[in-house]
């Protein structure tokens, strides 16, 4: 690690406002951060991709927008994040994984040199939701050499594990247990898992299994294999069959416990359907399209209990660092792309061809490139 003095400066990419890809700058002199009192400057390894990258740039959380991610851009500039307007320029990117290169006055210097995953929910200390706010959004994030964090959120990390593959559990992994969490899951139990192939899917699989229950995927055939490979899934089913509920059905023994969805859009009426009397439905995205069909009387004649998750409590990101630790969950990363290629890498993930994450690779490891890694470094046009 070295740090350069007098505040120097650092790679990172700048999103410059709501827009297509050309709103995401590489530079190589944006300033290197300062840590407040109770916070610590990370020097990042690697950093996760999310949806939230492409719904922040893209202005997607705004109500003016009411079709799946893409490329729609919002109509206005007030409601584009979690919490309303962002505040440009933005260095996105909140799933960093790094060491600690620098401490505030009021933290412990023996911190320094400690490798950390970063819990991406900056909370409000009195625990009201709305003053909550999120890394890479409200704040600047990991898609840069560093990052300063509160030091509460820097969470030691004891694992053989590449900062790569740590770099893809935080967002995905963390939102699939809080979903799991609310939701009550519990060993027995049935869960339906749209989305399989992503981060938040094969992560809600993954964790889904470490409390003992049977796991149903949904996602496209030509990817059922290294779903199930990779996750260790029950069963994956076509997301396109005419008979999928029926399928659905079969398998859950009438009905499934918990529908756990990152889609939502035309599939949502059919697969809320699956589910039985006094079960679960748990939501942390909506790929797919955020409006969608509801039948009332399905959802209060089966006393149906609906969540919508977002910030997690504390206890949630704990709780993964330990997962991790004990190897009872395991990294699922599609490929990586250097910082420079960050515009590749989102186009990438837009295609949605991957199983598992993206990585952007900050701090390339001194070893050679591995045969998961994207296509060499080179400045995006």
């Amino acid at each position: 690690m070295t740090l350069r003095r007098h505040r120097g400066r650092m790679s990172a990419v700048v999103l410059r406002g709501h827009g297509g890809l050309d709103q995401l700058e590489y530079v190589t002199n944006a300033p290197i951060p300062t840590p407040g009192p109770e916070e610590v400057l990370v020097e990042v390894g690697a950093c996760g991709m999310n949806n939230t990258d492409i719904n922040t740039r893209i202005g997607w959380y705004s109500r003016s927008v009411n079709t799946a991610t893409g490329e729609e851009t919002a109509t206005t500039d007030t409601d584009g994040s979690w919490t309303g307007a962002v505040t440009f320029p933005r260095i996105q990117g909140a799933d960093p994984v790094g060491r600690i290169s620098e401490v505030g006055a009021s933290v412990d210097r023996g911190r320094v040199g400690e490798r950390v995953m970063i819990d991406a929910w900056l909370r409000d200390p009195h625990g009201d939701l709305a003053g909550a706010r999120y890394l890479g959004s409200e704040r600047d994030g990991g898609y840069a050499e560093y990052v300063t964090v509160p030091a509460a959120n820097a969470h030691p990390v004891r694992s053989r594990l590449t900062d790569v593959e740590l770099a893809g559990f935080p967002c995905s992994y963390s939102t699939a247990e809080h979903m799991l969490e609310r939701a009550g899951v519990k060993e027995r139990d049935c869960v339906l898992v749209t989305g399989a192939s992503g981060g938040v899917g094969s992560a809600l699989i993954q964790l889904a299994r470490r409390r003992g229950a049977t796991t149903i995927g949904i996602s496209s055939p030509s990817k059922s294999a290294d779903i199930r490979a990779l996750t260790g899934a029950d069963h994956v089913l076509d997301r396109g069959s005419p008979s999928l509920p029926t399928e659905i059905l079969d398998l859950s023994g009438g009905g499934v416990d918990t529908l756990a969805d990152v889609v939502g859009g035309p599939l949502f009426p059919a697969l809320f359907d699956t589910i039985r009397r006094g079960g679960n439905y748990t939501v942390a995205g909506a790929i797919g399209g955020p409006m969608v069909d509801l039948d009332l009387r399905i959802l209060y004649l089966r006393d149906i209990t609906m969540h919508g998750c977002t910030v997690l409590p504390p206890r949630v990101f704990t709780n993964l660092v330990g997962y991790i630790e004990r190897g009872e969950v395991r990294p699922v990363v599609a490929c990586t792309y250097p910082l420079d290629r960050l515009r590749s890498a989102q186009a990438t993930f837009l295609r949605k061809e991957h199983v598992g994450a993206i990585v952007i690779e900050v701090k390339p490891p001194d070893h050679a490139r591995s045969a998961m890694d994207g296509p060499a470094s080179r400045l995006d046009p």
